[in-house]
């Protein structure tokens, strides 16, 4: 069988991805994974790839697992199977290192005793205890095994953990500070007996925490821990995973975590929430999160201001500007101990596991801004309210009529769907909204699809076989510019439920309004793991057009602004309910019962 060109240049996009030859033949139908495996072989794919270690790839695997929507039985369990390789990886680089630091101090040798030695020559590991035993792990412990297993930007948390009950961490993504915090947390929670209390952004990232604690307390002291999202330690120590809900915990006292509190869609009510289970003087509170816009009501916390509102005394005092607290850790006049760790710093400390070069060649500028140089995005220029758009998340699960595993994910149920190209990229995404069916009902965003890299023909063909699985009345297409050849291959199959929209001032104007009425209204939601998407609705700006300066809203679709393609493709969804919503809307299909 012969195979186009083009489908040869998808199947090495996504081999330059890291997908596996599996997944990429899955992905393009193909019907055997051996060709994938000649192709890789026969155009030398694998030299186009930059090097990457075994530990980059898990870390590189769990971001996209962790950030994917909906995730089923099979993902949840290769992130806990990732998790489970990065702790042994992370093990086995921690005794390399110590056995080089015995070679060259022989005193470390003599020190060693005679059961240790025994147990050296023949392989064997500690005496397993019982689940859950921790009593007979010591400082001393913690202190060996840290000094080798961590980072020194980690080791100066961990020096500073008592600088203040209140903590406060601006951090670059991928630094491992979810492990660390893990670590931390269970050594607390063994030498003091002191209750861990976990509030994440979402579930997923709450049971990361967990994991990293089982696999910590199996590959470093020989612990096996039992327990879902209440875990009891030996010593009566409770580790409590709350998620994004403090309600199950709120009769515990204890050391509060709160992981990245700038994605947070409720920070305020959480916040106080939690904050009540540290109220006794040994507890302490910690947040830490990279940023995302100075909109976010976690913001006032962090620049000082929500502890000098309505102060006198207080609206003059400064607090330490961003720079200032680059690897320097400060205690404020709020009492908070503030630390602001970018990417650079974590290298300039040895961390050794990312290139920054990669980085930035992987991310847009602004991107790399955020999440690797602790910038916050501007705010005050977009037409969207970002506390509006925080009222938009939700809890996907919730939703008992939708399962993304099965044949017909949304049974018989009426769907919408936009498609928009990127007018500069090579990207295009798909989305799939819920329309209401009553007053009372708000569009849901079910599903959202992005392709880079591939056909008119390929992205047709996919729509089609998603227009197979869910009852898609309608499909709103940009077709100015590349989007009219997916406009031309969808007419194919779907004449009469797909609709051209033609880009000019007017519409654009409409499709924006139209999602400024519906966002106020708190008539649309999209799941807590689609976190991209304020970031798309925050990227939409008045702007006056270049001849006529008539005032306009759009988004410039570069790589320096994000996922607006995302927004567009959600507008041109909803743009299928007249602006006036007051008005019945008139069915043209008959839905089966």
């Amino acid at each position: 069988m012969r195979y186009n060109t083009e489908l040869i240049k998808a199947a090495q996009a996504l081999y330059l991805k890291r997908h596996t030859p599996k997944e990429i033949a899955k992905s393009l139908h193909l019907k055997n994974v051996r060709i994938v495996y000649y192709w890789a072989e026969k155009y030398k794919w694998s030299l186009l790839l930059s090097e990457e270690s075994v530990e980059d790839a898990i870390n590189r695997r769990l971001a996209l697992l962790i950030g994917r929507d909906n995730k089923n039985e099979l993902e949840l369990r290769e992130i806990e199977n990732l998790v489970a390789q990065h702790v042994k990886l992370i093990n086995a680089r921690a005794k390399t290192q110590h056995k080089q630091e015995q070679t060259e101090t022989t005193d470390n040798i003599n020190d060693n005793s005679e059961q240790q030695q025994q147990n050296e020559k023949s392989g064997k590991k500690p005496r397993r205890r019982k689940k859950n035993d921790v009593s007979h792990i010591t400082k001393e412990d913690f202190d060996d095994v840290a000094q080798t297993l961590l980072y020194k930007h980690q080791l100066y948390v961990r020096e500073h953990k008592t600088a203040s009950r209140y903590r406060f961490i601006l951090k670059s993504r991928q630094i491992g500070f979810t492990f660390y915090f893990a670590f931390e947390a269970f050594e607390d929670a063994v030498l003091t007996g002191n209750n861990q209390i976990f509030v994440s952004s979402s579930k997923a990232q709450a049971r990361v925490f967990s994991m990293y604690i089982k696999r910590i307390a199996d590959e470093f002291f020989g612990v096996e821990i039992k327990g879902g999202d209440f875990i009891t330690l030996s010593n009566h120590a409770n580790l409590i995973l709350c998620a994004n809900n403090v309600s199950t915990a709120q009769s515990y006292s204890g050391n509060v975590y709160f992981d990245e509190v700038f994605w947070m869609s409720k920070f305020i009510d959480l916040y106080t929430g939690a904050k009540a289970m540290a109220t006794l003087g040994d507890f302490r509170i910690t947040l830490f999160s990279t940023p995302s816009t100075k909109d976010h009501p976690c913001y006032k916390l962090w620049s000082g201001e929500e502890w000098k509102d309505g102060s006198q005394k207080r609206k003059n005092i400064d607090f330490p500007a961003d720079e200032t607290l680059r690897m320097n850790g400060t205690i404020c006049p709020d009492k908070f101990w503030r630390l602001l760790i970018t990417m650079e710093d974590a290298i300039k400390l040895g961390f050794d596991k990312v290139d920054i070069d990669d980085l930035k060649d992987s991310n847009s500028a602004q991107a790399f801004k955020i999440l690797y140089c602790c910038k916050f995005a501007e705010s005050g220029k977009g037409v969207f309210d970002f506390e509006k758009l925080q009222k938009c998340i939700t809890d996907a699960s919730k939703w008992q009529d939708l399962d993304l595993k099965a044949d017909r994910p949304f049974g018989n149920r009426e769907v919408w769907a936009g498609f928009d190209p990127s007018r500069t990229r090579d990207n295009a995404t798909f989305v799939l909204v819920a329309p209401p069916l009553h007053p009372d009902e708000k569009f849901r965003v079910l599903a959202i699809y992005q392709w880079r890299g591939m056909n008119f023909k390929y992205m047709a063909n996919e729509i089609k076989k998603i227009k197979e699985k869910f009852n898609i009345t309608y499909i709103g297409i940009d077709i100015t510019g590349i989007g009219y050849g997916v406009y031309e291959h969808i007419k194919e199959f779907a004449r009469r439920e797909v609709r051209d929209i033609h880009y000019n001032v007017n519409i654009k104007n409409q499709l924006v309004l139209k999602m400024v009425d519906v966002v106020e209204e708190g008539r649309i939601e999209w799941d807590e793991e689609q976190k991209t998407l304020i970031t798309a609705f925050m990227s939409i700006e008045q702007q006056a057009t270049a001849k006529s300066n008539q005032i306009t809203y759009a988004a410039s679709r570069t790589e320096q602004t994000g996922h607006a393609d995302e927004f567009f493709a959600i507008a041109h969804a909803v743009f299928n309910e007249p602006l006036n919503n007051t008005k019945k809307r008139q069915s043209k299909w008959v839905l089966q019962k």
